[in-house]
């Protein structure tokens, strides 16, 4: 075993489009890798001088989208991309400002049914959820990087392309559906091999 510093920890997470809204009323859309879930409540980790740490402040709704691994170059293109207009000095190297991220990525708007900000029509699963809470984070790397919080949200409804459904259940098929893993700056999808199952002996 080696000592490393790697400049990130992504250990194989999946993607995510956030759409929030902007002070207008229109729909900004942010690719995340920092997300988990437990039971309906996720937890987003979030730069703070990200649009959407700043959108999700002034008004607490937002959807989370899932893209297929086939979507990947369309993720890429926001990859660049900030609604922040200045952009921060700190991004200011790699990044431009794009007030209209769905058309810059290929996205078609959906309206909300519970919330404000629009979904993204081709992302297989999608997730309207308010903001519960939100929470400063720590940590000297984190500290060069402008420093980050994890905002806690609500799912308060899931949408789901019926291929990917088990018949006519509300189970997801795991078997159709693969997320889009993020892997050290890598996109990459889930292996086809079923290793085993929980709870199962």
């Amino acid at each position: 075993m080696r000592n490393v510093e790697p400049k990130i920890l992504y250990f194989g997470t999946p993607v995510a489009l956030i759409s929030s809204l902007n002070e207008d009323g229109s729909t900004n859309l942010s690719p995340i890798s920092s997300f988990w879930a437990l039971g309906w409540t996720m937890a987003l980790g979030l730069l703070n001088d990200a649009k959407l740490a700043e959108n999700l402040a002034r008004h607490p709704e937002c959807v989370v989208n899932l893209p297929s691994p086939s979507m990947w170059q369309m993720v890429e293109k926001l990859a660049p991309l900030t609604g922040k207009d200045p952009v921060p000095e700190l991004k200011s190297k790699q990044f431009k400002t794009e007030k209209d991220k769905f058309a810059a990525a290929g996205f078609s708007r959906l309206d909300s049914q519970l919330v404000r900000p629009m979904r993204a029509a081709e992302c297989p699963i999608q997730m309207e959820a308010r903001v519960l809470s939100r929470h400063e984070m720590g940590g000297r790397k984190l500290a060069e990087l402008g420093g980050g919080l994890v905002a806690v949200i609500e799912i308060l409804r899931v949408h789901a392309s019926e291929e990917f459904l088990k018949d006519e259940s509300d189970h997801i098929d795991p078997k159709k559906w693969s997320p889009l893993v993020y892997n050290f700056r890598h996109y990459y999808d889930l292996a086809d091999t079923e290793l085993g199952k929980t709870f199962r002996a």
